[in-house]
């Protein structure tokens, strides 16, 4: 078989998915969209400059469009075949960062509401790290139609998450955080039984996605059932077997 180069400036493959990650300092730990353990094909980040979780999620600072166009625009020149985020507010920039590439982008995984609403034929739960920050501005940039029932719980309240995830205090107990989104969970069902689904829109929950679903009774997406299902497009391979 005969290759040949992609283009001049690369030099070297296989990192199909590329992912901007945010400038913010916490252990990211198996299954968060920040380890690339948590999944088996490579990955390539780029930490997107000045990014802060205080500019993102509290500010919703327009100006970072600009800085996150140019790390998707490396992350491109760099080879890899889709562009994904490590943040669920990323989805402000979902539109200008796809605009602006030639290759897939996938900025958060509210992208998967209107999926999740029309398998489920009900209303789709949504865990988000601050519920008080996650604005109808973040779900029309997914195209989430203002008709979709979404029921809405938040992280912020919760002791372990606020301090290591938002207010990145330097360490991070799993266990407990753990503990904190099933409670979530399990209040969320409980005043909103008509919830079909639960979507997971931080990239820090999905290593949590198991115990949710075990809690709920419900089927459980995030960030890495969207980054997954991407990944299988841009890369497709061949079926083995027998008849």
């Amino acid at each position: 078989m005969v290759y040949a180069i992609t283009r001049k400036s690369q030099s070297w493959y296989g990192e199909s998915i590329g992912i901007l990650i945010l400038d913010a300092a916490y252990p990211c730990v198996p299954g968060n969209v920040g380890n690339a353990t948590s999944y088996p094909f490579p990955v390539r980040y780029h930490e997107v400059e000045g990014a802060s979780i205080d500019r993102l999620l509290n500010q919703c600072d327009p100006t970072l469009a600009g800085p996150f166009i140019a790390a998707a625009l490396d992350l491109q020149a760099r080879g890899v075949k889709a562009v994904t985020g490590a943040c669920g507010f990323m989805a402000i920039f979902q539109p200008q960062v796809a605009a602006a590439l030639d290759i897939p982008v996938f900025l958060s995984p509210l992208l998967q509401i209107p999926f999740i609403a029309q398998i489920t034929g009900r209303s789709v739960g949504i865990i988000t790290a601050n519920a008080a920050r996650l604005t109808p501005a973040h779900f029309a940039a997914c195209g989430v139609d203002a008709g979709i029932p979404l029921c809405i719980a938040g992280m912020e309240g919760c002791p372990e998450f606020r301090s290591a995830i938002l207010e990145e205090k330097g360490t991070l107990d799993s266990d407990v955080i753990e503990a904190e989104v099933c409670a979530v969970a399990r209040r969320l069902v409980a005043d909103h039984p008509q919830v079909g689904a639960i979507l997971l829109e931080c990239s820090d929950l999905p290593p949590y996605a198991q115990a949710v679903q075990q809690a709920t009774g419900r089927p459980v997406f995030d960030f890495n059932t969207m980054i997954t299902q991407v990944e299988r497009a841009v890369v497709a391979r061949r079926y083995q077997g027998a008849i």
